[in-house]
């Protein structure tokens, strides 16, 4: 039986959440292995709209959810998404909700070091939801994070609450703030442990209980592989690791408890904040790509940037991540056109490129080379099997496969739960 791990192939953005809640339907145990509450998800169902952060797509389904090692929580935005939920009729427990015992804690000084920074670099900002992700990943290598287990024992969490002051109220103070006030912080940490305390879990043990009662597990990738920290487009990336590798190493299971790995993308590229984008399009196209596909993001509100396919960083992308099979997002955004531009390579210079090199100004400079493809004015929006496709529009998908060297396994055609094809089931290995 199957175990399948769902990462982003492009820069975040590519419809992961509808995909992981269609897959979840097939799954006994949805898992988030890295990232925090920077990544949104958006589930439509029934006409119902969902939008997650932290939460795995499968709590909607009453599925067992566990929240990862390797995800930072903020407890305060966790508290306020599990309300959120219960408002619209989706109970999460702690029968249904496990969160790892060593996962490290966003607190409000993290979100307000992000802050001061971002505004700090001025025009040079990275482009961060401001939500103290990067510095709390700082503070967990630097090994001096709060961790989830800190909250059960007062006298340990006041003890490591200790030695992370000593560190930012030096930081604080080279920004002209104030230090942090102990007594607020530690009276915060102890009404959140309240409510979050009965969550939390030994999650590897979980998952080895899972697997050895042949369930299904479904891990579930936040943002997408070229925001990678160590593969993307550096230094506009973000703190963590986002290949499937993580997906071990951020829950606990074993690395060959990943059978297939599903990779994300849109039939176009988008990308939000700052850093390269080698196909962007800034004109009318990229603008009605934009509008017809809503890009606006989940958790930021921001317009993303859009742009043509790019096979070259999709094809790096699924080398890196070890990609099985492509979900084809969006498909039914390119209706309409005349004509539809795929990038196949790289110029620089005097240089064709077959891969986005790791140096940023190279990644700055990079041209994209285009191939053009007839487009399609039948409407694929909704469509459920290869027949309901115009010719063209699946002479585009069988070309995707062809440049990235891997199979499209879905096809999704519109926000909705149902509106895919499927061409193999990942959970069949």
């Amino acid at each position: 039986m199957a175990h399948v791990a769902v990462v982003g192939s492009q820069w975040g953005d590519e419809g992961k959440g509808k995909i992981v809640d269609w897959l979840s339907q097939r799954a006994e145990v949805v898992v988030r292995f890295q990232g925090g509450h920077n990544a949104g998800h958006t589930l439509v169902i029934d006409g119902v709209t969902y939008k997650l952060s932290l939460l795995p797509s499968g709590v909607v389904q009453n599925k067992i959810s566990i929240i990862g090692n390797g995800v930072v929580i903020d407890p305060w935005a966790l508290l306020e998404e599990i309300d959120t939920l219960a408002d619209q009729g989706v109970h999460v427990t702690p029968d249904t909700l496990k969160i790892a015992e060593n996962a490290n804690l966003i607190l409000p000084l993290h979100r307000e070091l992000d802050v001061l920074r971002e505004e700090a670099k001025g025009g040079v900002a990275i482009g961060t939801t401001r939500r103290g992700i990067g510095p709390c990943y700082e503070d967990k290598t630097g090994r001096r994070g709060v961790r989830v287990c800190d909250l059960t024992d007062r006298e340990a969490l006041e003890s490591r609450v200790d030695a992370l002051l000593a560190h930012h109220d030096v930081l604080r103070k080279g920004f002209g703030a104030e230090a942090v006030d102990r007594a607020t912080l530690l009276s915060q940490l102890a009404d959140v442990a309240e409510r979050i305390n009965p969550y939390v879990d030994v999650v590897w043990r979980l998952l080895d209980e899972a697997r050895r009662g042949g369930k299904r597990i479904l891990f579930e990738g936040a943002q997408g592989i070229m925001l990678d920290v160590d593969h993307g487009t550096y230094p506009f990336v973000t703190s963590s690791n986002t290949v499937a590798g993580q997906a071990a190493t951020g829950s606990g299971a074993a690395i060959g408890a990943i059978d297939y790995v599903l990779g994300i993308a849109k039939a176009y590229t988008t990308r939000v904040g700052a850093g390269p984008f080698p196909t962007e399009l800034d004109d009318e196209i990229g603008q009605g790509l934009g509008e017809r596909g809503r890009e606006f993001g989940t958790v930021t509100g921001r317009a993303r940037r859009c742009g043509w396919f790019d096979s070259v960083m999709v094809g790096q992308a699924a080398k890196v991540g070890g990609i099985d099979g492509i979900v084809l997002t969006k498909l039914d955004v390119l209706d309409g056109l005349e004509e539809i531009k795929v990038c196949t390579a790289y110029r620089l210079g005097n240089e064709i490129l077959s891969h986005l090199p790791s140096s940023a100004p190279k990644q700055a400079a990079v041209e994209p080379v285009y191939e053009t493809m007839e487009g399609w004015s039948e409407s694929t929006q909704g469509a459920r099997s290869w027949a309901d496709l115009p010719a063209a529009a699946v002479k585009y998908i069988r070309r995707i496969e062809e440049l990235i060297g891997v199979p499209v396994a879905l096809v999704s055609t519109s926000p909705e739960r149902d509106d895919t094809i499927l061409v193999r089931d990942p959970f069949d290995g």
